[in-house]
């Protein structure tokens, strides 16, 4: 029990794929009085897993494209390249979303799992967390599109190498926060990466 949150009240507001709650509180200031009552929305969306595909060998990474209703308004359009990512399903770990999703989204199995990070996708709204990996595959025969058809996933697999990624990255191609998290990571541990995996 958190003692430095007090909740007031806490009501749902809609609840459908997705869960919206509204919530009045009151929080610990940093002087040790408690703040005013707050009210404020939280969109409950439950917790993913990612992982970056890599092929140490080969020096490939395997790199998602799919169509995304929250970039409906972005400049570049709704197909965002990603990196493959799941829900966490009651009863399953991030390793085995990772691993599933592997197949499903991209066709590829991971045959060894590095973890990143831990992180709220963006905490000021929604308590969405995500499990980063980096997953070490063979890429020789990976491509063509994949995914689940009852889910309406159209997902195309993009093999390229990772000074493309990390040029596609630095460029702003890329504008999905984990992938981003994760190539730089493996700009940063490269060479501990093929040390450990080849």
């Amino acid at each position: 029990m958190n003692t430095n949150v007090e909740v007031l009240e806490k009501t749902i507001c809609f609840e459908g794929f997705f869960r919206i709650e509204k919530y009045r509180l009151r929080h610990r200031l940093f002087s040790g009085d408690w703040s005013q009552p707050l009210v404020r929305e939280v969109f409950e969306r439950g917790h993913a897993a990612a992982v970056l595909p890599y092929d140490p060998i080969r020096d490939e990474v395997i790199l998602i494209e799919q169509f995304r209703v929250g970039a409906l308004g972005a400049q570049d359009g709704s197909w965002l390249l990603e990196i493959v990512a799941g829900m966490i399903e009651a009863g399953e770990t991030a390793q085995d979303v990772v691993k599933r999703e592997s197949i499903e989204e991209a066709d590829c199995i991971i045959s060894d799992l590095i973890p990143l990070y831990d992180c709220f996708v963006s905490p000021g709204g929604t308590t969405e967390r995500v499990a980063l990996f980096c997953g070490r595959v063979d890429s020789t025969h990976a491509g063509g599109v994949h995914g689940a058809a009852e889910e309406g996933e159209d997902i195309k697999v993009h093999v390229v190498p990772l000074d493309t990624a990390l040029t596609f990255l630095n460029s702003g191609k890329i504008t999905s926060a984990s992938a981003i998290i994760a190539l730089q990571w493996l700009a940063l541990n490269r060479a501990s990466v093929h040390t450990r995996w080849i």
